[in-house]
């Protein structure tokens, strides 16, 4: 079998960043001979068609993301619904699994990638010829902080909001440390979904026990010590596929306005700013956050989504805000070409919500770091990346309640932005080294590897 290809079928959840995340893994399996069969919703493929490099051996196969009640009609993926119907789309995409079967039956892959379907590993098993793999979108420092199985997370009675802020008891030396009101959001992903009668931890840990083996996108080199603990506590092969990053687009260009905005301002001087696609802000962190950016008097550009409770970008704005700013200030509610904006000369700073594909991006550009996580692995990712390798600078906020100010929004991005203190060099110093060993190698050789692994569970098996 080492000299053959093979075929993998791909599931992700239901969201944008899980489904570019999958289609970036699928390019690089594609771009080495091998077939994909990537399931995705029927009207969401025309957004990913531009992803896809290798459409002779990546198809899209359309799925009906059948109604549920309470659901908006239409809706395909976590940013078609508001966070706190989210369960409902879960339990739209239980409801896929017979369709799954029938269509697993007839395309006889050799493996099935998926992440939150945890009823996909005992599906595999009855048709006995496909490998279920767990691929991870999150990082195993999230991984082994939040799901370790030391936290025995399914037993009864669920996480209170205490426990997350200490970690397991052989949890490596880290500098992670969750705060209170970080700690109460994580534990709220413990208790079961109205109707379906599983909590989000529930899926990830019954996804994690029962899979073939557990996909990271990650390396040894940056997270060899989460990974070392995480193949200690598991019984499950754990395989790294590097940082997968994704492929450039043939001929990428910013969008003209952007390239006339920027192209006004001197080097490293700018801030952007972007918060993902579903990220929604409390109106007053919205409000805050944009003073802070004003307060710190460069220019700058963010992609933010109306606050809760606005319908538009403008009717959030502090007062008198947008005279104040003009001319050296753009506060933008659609969509942004994220990785052609960091790697634009006049940007400086990344403000970000520590997504896991965009703490990626950063490294691989030359612009600082300063870090506001919103929810769940964000909490852990920020940790990593002003601690553990001190890359960034995570805005301070309040231990109870979370909130930040916008004088400390301009603190942190004028502490990265002092290229002549000690700490900001430090910094510097250390994004470039990551930087440099992405750019040079983008870490292929990782990747190759677990090819060469998926080969051997087939081998073996």
């Amino acid at each position: 079998m080492a000299d053959q290809t093979f075929h993998v079928a791909m599931t992700p959840w239901l969201a944008l960043g899980h489904l570019t995340a999958f289609l970036h893994m699928a390019n690089k399996l594609a771009k080495r001979g091998h077939r994909v069969s990537f399931f995705v919703p029927k009207n969401t493929s025309s957004k990913l068609e531009h992803l896809n490099f290798h459409p002779h051996l990546i198809f899209f196969i359309p799925i009906n993301v059948p109604h549920v009640d309470g659901l908006p009609s239409g809706s395909e993926t976590t940013h078609d619904v508001p966070f706190s119907s989210q369960f409902l789309l879960l339990k739209a995409m239980d409801l896929t699994e017979p369709f799954f079967e029938a269509s697993l039956r007839d395309l006889k892959p050799h493996f099935i990638f998926f992440d939150f379907q945890h009823w996909m590993p005992q599906l595999a098993r009855r048709l006995k010829i496909i490998k279920a793999l767990h691929f991870c979108t999150i990082s195993p420092a999230s991984v082994a902080y939040l799901l370790s199985p030391e936290r025995k997370l399914l037993k009864e009675p669920a996480c209170t909001e205490t426990d997350y802020m200490v970690p397991s008891p052989s949890f490596p030396p880290s500098a992670i440390r969750v705060q209170l009101y970080a700690s109460r959001m994580l534990a709220k992903m413990t208790v079961k979904e109205p109707e379906n009668g599983v909590s989000f931890v529930e899926r990830s840990v019954i996804s994690f026990t029962h899979c073939d083996a557990i996909v990271f996108k990650a390396s040894k080199e940056m997270e060899g010590p989460y990974i070392d603990y995480l193949e200690r506590q598991s019984a499950k092969p754990i395989f790294l596929a590097g940082p997968v990053l994704p492929d450039p687009l043939p001929n990428p260009t910013l969008e003209e306005r952007w390239v006339k905005w920027l192209g006004r301002f001197s080097a490293r001087s700018m801030i952007f700013g972007a918060f993902g696609s579903e990220c929604i802000l409390k109106k007053d962190q919205f409000q805050e956050l944009l003073l802070g950016l004003e307060l710190t008097g460069m220019t700058f550009l963010t992609a933010l989504k109306p606050p809760m409770g606005a319908k538009t970008i403008e009717s959030a704005l502090p007062e008198g805000f947008s005279e104040r700013v003009q001319g050296r200030g753009v506060v933008y509610g659609g969509w942004v070409q994220q990785v052609l904006m960091l790697n634009h000369p006049s940007v400086g700073c990344f403000l970000s919500h520590c997504g896991s594909g965009s703490m990626t991006e950063a490294l691989c550009s030359e612009t600082q770091l300063v870090l506001i996580p919103n929810f769940g692995d964000q909490f852990i990712n920020s940790k990593v990346m002003s601690g553990d390798l001190e890359v960034g600078v995570e805005v301070e906020r309040g231990e109870e309640d979370g909130v930040f100010t916008g004088e400390c929004a301009c603190k942190a991005v004028k502490v990265v932005m002092d290229s002549h203190s000690e700490l900001s060099q430090k910094i510097r110093n250390n994004h470039n080294k990551w930087r440099q060993l992405l750019s040079v190698t983008g870490l292929e050789d990782n990747l190759d590897e677990f090819v060469r692994k998926l080969h051997t569970l087939l081998i073996l098996n």
